[in-house]
């Protein structure tokens, strides 16, 4: 069935040249079609119909762009304005489209391209990247940042401009890598409108340098795509029966608050655990712990995610923690403290002899008795003489206890007391 359909259907578009040709009809494709660069990022296609071309008939043109994107649409008019990236190249094609009898008969292709911006490889800027901060309902701030490219000399100068509209300006803040590259700018005014929707910002980054071309690069941006949201605005909290109330009103935006989704994160501070709820209205309920401390913060962004999420309110803090808890601490507290001063006075002391000073030693009364009898064994020396020549020792013992003391005397007996006697030679001794 598909073969039987498709005969007749290629036998009728090989037949409808043949029949215009049959009479005096062609489809002739157009003239003189140019590419100009009328602004960044935009570029100007313009041809003409072909003279010879059958003036009574439906003519419309059919128009490829080939790179960097390809793109295919139908114009009746001979111009027609496209914004690309043009820095490596802009090629395109257009032929005249013929309508016969309800059927479309197209000429042959015309095609032109436009070179790449000169420059050598890897020298361009990288990872270029664009904020929109919305200052006001009417003002609008611009933020990119980039990294120079892997072969860019450390003597490279970037430079920035952007393009809104029929407006074009050239960064007047830069800031600067360690090699003091440009590789971030900052307006703080622009011609941006915050209350436009899908419209285009063009960024176009050249360079100079003393040892290499440096290549452009150009990079498109819709504007509600890289917008940084600005925080909600007046956050309450209060109590509504059992629950907790949390209120704010919308950003700074000219868009309406029914454009715009929160996020709302709940910390307890008692057990450290976070709730992230969301909410597309301007207020949130929670049920708390009345033994809990509590801290919120909310953030917002326009629904779909269009832009980026605004910062974190500052936080809101409500409720109270349990008091034996903080008791708790201050007991810990002061413990630790008087265990460190106790440690300071006693190093003091020490050190500067205080405690003597302070507490001196109470002085003991001499026992005589006692100092006598004191002495476990001691040896006593008498000199006497026995007989010529010879000199004799006793050697005595005491023993005390609580009960009995013995002292020998040598006058008396010698041989009736615990004693060691004994005598020594005493050579050429004379007493």
């Amino acid at each position: 069935m598909v073969n039987i359909i498709l005969v007749p259907l290629w036998t009728a578009m090989a037949i409808q040249p043949n029949l215009l040709q049959a009479k005096g009809i062609q489809v002739l494709p157009p003239v003189n079609f140019t590419l100009t660069v009328t602004a960044l990022a935009e570029v100007l296609l313009h041809w003409k119909p072909n003279p010879d071309q059958h003036q009574n008939s439906t003519v419309t043109y059919d128009v490829e762009i080939i790179t960097p994107v390809q793109e295919v649409y139908d114009t009746k008019h001979t111009h027609s304005t496209r914004t690309v990236v043009l820095h490596d190249g802009f090629s395109a094609q257009v032929r005249t489209l013929l309508l016969y009898n309800s059927s479309q008969i197209g000429s042959e292709w015309v095609t032109e391209e436009l070179p790449a911006l000169a420059g050598d490889a890897e020298t361009s800027v990288t990872n270029l990247f664009c904020i929109v901060y919305t200052a006001s309902y009417y003002t609008a701030s611009l933020h990119c940042n980039w990294l120079a490219g892997e072969q860019a000399p450390t003597d490279t100068v970037y430079f920035l401009f952007y393009r809104y509209n029929n407006y074009t300006e050239q960064c007047p803040d830069y800031l600067k890598d360690k090699w003091q590259r440009n590789v971030g700018c900052r307006f703080s005014k622009t011609y941006i409108d915050p209350k436009q929707i899908g419209t285009l910002i063009i960024i176009h980054v050249n360079g100079s340098s003393k040892h290499a071309a440096i290549k452009p690069l150009e990079q498109l941006f819709n504007q509600n795509t890289i917008e940084k949201i600005n925080p909600p605005r007046n956050v309450t909290i209060s109590l509504e029966q059992n629950d907790t109330l949390v209120t704010w009103e919308k950003p700074i935006s000219p868009f309406p608050k029914e454009l715009f989704c929160y996020e709302v994160t709940i910390h307890n501070l008692k057990t450290g655990k976070n709730q992230l709820s969301k909410s597309t209205s301007n207020d949130f309920k929670f049920r708390m712990d009345v033994t809990s401390r509590y801290s919120i913060q909310i953030r917002a962004n326009r629904q779909y995610n269009e832009g980026f999420w605004s910062e974190w309110t500052d936080p809101l803090f409500i409720g109270e923690e349990q008091k034996e808890n903080q008791v708790g601490w201050v007991l810990i507290l002061v413990t630790v403290t008087m265990c460190f001063i106790t440690l300071l006075i006693a190093m003091a002391c020490k050190t500067c002899h205080l405690w003597s000073r302070l507490f001196p030693p109470i002085p003991t009364p001499k026992n005589n008795l006692k100092d006598l009898f004191s002495a476990k064994d001691y040896e006593i020396r008498y000199n006497f003489s026995l007989a010529p020549h010879r000199e004799c020792y006793i050697r005595a013992r005491t023993y005390t206890s609580e009960t009995e003391t013995e002292v020998g005397s040598y006058i008396d007996d010698l041989g009736s007391y615990n004693e060691d006697f004994y005598c020594e030679v005493l050579e050429d001794s004379v007493i």
